[in-house]
């Protein structure tokens, strides 16, 4: 399995980022999946989830500025970012095959998939 986010980069508060992530080797996706970020200094938190049902749910920090979405038929899950502020800086990480309920408690890569990251920086 094999997880590579794109699309992070530098931006002024008040921008938009468009983050992608390409899974491959993944065929059943049985539980949720989404990203997570950590900022310099702080742990790793859940930002956005798809279940398997299509349902979204987003950290109540991002609420209203970020939208998650997923195409089965590419094998891609999109975060679109908007309204980016200061606090938003972090590296974002794709993650897959993680259980729903344990999505907003987890802190490392302890379960699922992940990708490597990708860095966001908002200046201003």
């Amino acid at each position: 399995v094999e997880l590579v986010e794109s699309g992070g980069g530098s931006v002024q508060a008040g921008g938009s980022l468009s983050l992608s992530c390409v899974v491959s080797g993944y065929k059943y996706n049985m539980y949720c999946m989404g990203w997570f970020r950590q900022a310099p200094g702080k742990e790793r938190e859940g930002v956005a989830n798809v279940d398997t049902d299509g349902r979204t749910t987003y950290a109540d920090s991002v609420q209203g500025r970020f939208t998650i979405s997923k195409n089965n038929a590419k094998n891609t899950l999109t975060l679109q970012m908007d309204s980016l502020n200061p606090d938003d800086t972090a590296v974002y990480y794709c993650a897959i095959d993680i259980p729903c309920e344990t999505w907003w408690i987890l802190r490392r890569p302890t379960l699922g998939y992940w990708g490597r990251g990708t860095q966001v920086t908002v200046s201003g």
